[in-house]
């Protein structure tokens, strides 16, 4: 008998051990079949999800680390529908906070697509007003109410500009899209920007895996001198109303590193609200003018004239001409801007007095292939290349095109038939103010990324003149300036500078009663610092550049030698004595 039950346990025991075999064998056979492999993949569906990070957008500072452009943390703030337990208290709550009526808010939550699991109510909520919401929410909770429940704020950051206004030309804007306008936020929108990381977040905390950190875009150190900006959109501001101009630019560089230390036009616009761009400009070239317009800037191209035809030789500073009021060039008649003869001359006292026709013999006498040779070179046609979004390249004609005509030789010399924007009239002179050779300017300073700063090179854009062409000039117009603009003098300091007065051309012509006026000068004129181009758009108050640009920039120099501590040359004369 008891073999009997003996052999019954084997029995049962063998055929165990094959049912459990083959349940095992079934099993490994199930997890490595195809249709396993297809369960997986749907399941790791539910399991977890892709999410981009977007990295912070690299700040802005000027050369001195003030903020320029940061940003600041706001919210989403949502709804989730599977969470909800009383819409009418939730649209009560947020429609007391947001600014939004219940209604509105019940709206939102009520006529969704039945998909929506999640409703964003209002975006880019300040961090003030959700903590207000948040102190309701705590305060529910601890009496243990839940009528809020589903209701949630997800944190992302907004562009944000501290001073407001201040460089907005130069600045550019972030639109809540995250893409730069204008300025320098377009130019280095991608290096600003940073590169966003898409990883795959678990829904189960106990697999959850460490999230790469995201670098956050490259910080930019501008050229811009916080400080001498403010002032000098002040002192332009000024100027328009006391001698009526409708527009204006001001702009301030370091004529030996070609570093823009102020740049500052009108109109400006509130950065932290770009949409306010619609109503302030009518085209992209109104938002910065300093690079964005070209017009006819008038004498201050007789500098470029005046140094091509010294350093060919043409002329010397002693030089005379018999200024009789008019030349004929091409078979046209030019007149002096008074229509007057100024009699015999020597170079200074043509640049003193601004004479058309001067300026006009000295370019026959150079000749079309030496005169637009010089202004090639002197950059005029060309963008400047500065690091700005929104260049025009302006106009200058030369043989063989087709609008080009034998009188526009002796015009072109004076500035007339000539159109350029005030920073390639800046960066063609830096030539004569830095020894001939002509810097390429630019407004980013350095550059500073995970912990690393590169700091951003001067650069030269040739050498038109000589060295000695430019002193010997430099010198002509810091004589010009001393008798022909009293009022752009900056005492205890010797400048170099030139006026002029344009004309705007009209359909008919040239208006003799609307102006665009300009100064370009420098200084110290022995060791310069700095050099200031001003320009103001159809003055009413007076349409000569002497009676309203030369002031601006004498105005514009005295802040700029406080503001970067340059010494009087009388100091500095001695301190370099001894």
């Amino acid at each position: 008998m008891r073999r009997q039950y003996a052999i019954r346990s084997l029995v049962v025991v063998i055929g165990l051990v094959m049912i459990g075999v083959g349940v095992i064998v079934q099993m490994v056979r199930i997890q490595n079949s195809e249709q396993a492999k297809t369960f997986l993949s749907q399941g790791d569906l539910y399991a977890g999800e892709f999410r981009t990070f977007y990295p912070e957008r690299g700040e802005i500072y000027d050369r001195n680390g003030h903020l320029l452009a940061g940003n600041r943390t706001v919210y989403e703030v949502g709804v989730s529908l599977t969470e909800m337990k009383d819409v009418d208290a939730i649209a009560y709550v947020l429609g007391t906070y947001l600014n939004m009526t219940s209604d509105e808010v019940r709206d939102k939550l009520l006529n969704s697509p039945e998909t929506w699991t999640y409703i964003v109510v209002k975006d880019y909520v300040d961090v003030n007003t959700v903590t207000a919401i948040q102190d309701v929410i705590r305060q529910l909770d601890e009496a243990d109410d839940n009528r809020l429940n589903g209701l949630g704020f997800k944190p992302h950051y907004e562009r944000s500009y501290p001073e407001r206004n201040l460089a907005s030309n130069v600045l550019g804007f972030v639109t809540r899209d995250g893409r730069g306008y204008f300025g320098i936020e377009e130019k280095y929108n991608d290096l600003l920007a940073g590169n966003p990381v898409q990883v795959w977040v678990p829904r189960d905390p106990n697999k959850a895996i460490d999230i790469p950190r995201v670098s956050n875009g490259t910080t930019l150190v501008l050229t811009i001198n916080r400080d001498l900006q403010a002032k000098v959109e002040t002192i332009l501001d000024q100027s328009l109303s006391e001698y009526g101009a409708k527009n204006g630019t001001i702009i301030v560089m370091d004529p030996k590193t070609g570093e823009i230390l102020a740049m500052a036009t009108t109109p400006r616009m509130d950065l932290n609200n770009y949409t306010d761009y619609f109503q302030i400009y009518d085209n992209g070239s109104q938002y910065n003018r300093s690079i964005g317009m070209a017009y006819e800037a008038g004498s201050v191209v007789k500098v470029l004239t005046m140094a091509a035809a010294l350093d060919t030789g043409t002329v010397t500073p002693e030089t005379t001409f018999i200024d009789t009021g008019s030349i004929d060039v091409g078979g046209i008649t030019i007149q002096n801007w008074d229509r007057k003869p100024w009699g015999q001359q020597d170079m200074i006292g043509c640049l003193q007095h601004s004479l058309n026709v001067c300026l006009a013999w000295i370019a026959t006498q150079m000749g079309s292939p030496n005169f637009y040779s010089y202004m090639e070179h002197f950059g005029l046609g060309h963008p400047t290349g500065i690091d700005l979004s929104g260049e025009a390249m302006g106009r200058l004609k030369v043989p063989g095109d087709s609008d080009w005509y034998p009188v526009d030789l002796g015009t072109n010399a004076f500035g007339q038939g000539v159109t350029v924007t005030p920073l390639q009239m800046l960066m063609a002179v830096s030539a004569v103010a830095n020894d001939g050779q002509m810097v390429t300017p630019h407004v980013l300073y350095a550059m500073l990324r995970d912990g690393h700063q590169y700091n951003v090179p001067s650069q030269y854009a040739g050498s038109p003149i000589s060295e000695q062409t430019a002193r010997t000039l430099t010198e002509m117009l810091a004589a010009s300036v001393e008798s022909e603009s009293a009022s752009a003098l900056l005492p205890g300091y010797r400048v170099a500078g030139k006026t002029g007065t344009a004309q705007i051309p009209t359909e008919y012509g040239y208006d003799p009663n609307h102006t665009n006026v300009s100064f370009i000068g420098w200084g110290p004129v022995d060791d310069p610092r700095f050099m200031i181009y001003v320009w103001l758009q159809e003055p009413t108050t007076s349409i000569w550049s002497s009676q309203t640009a030369a002031p601006v920039f004498s105005s514009v120099a005295e802040q700029t030698v406080i503001t970067l501590n340059i010494p009087p040359d009388l100091v500095r004369n001695q301190y370099g004595s001894r």
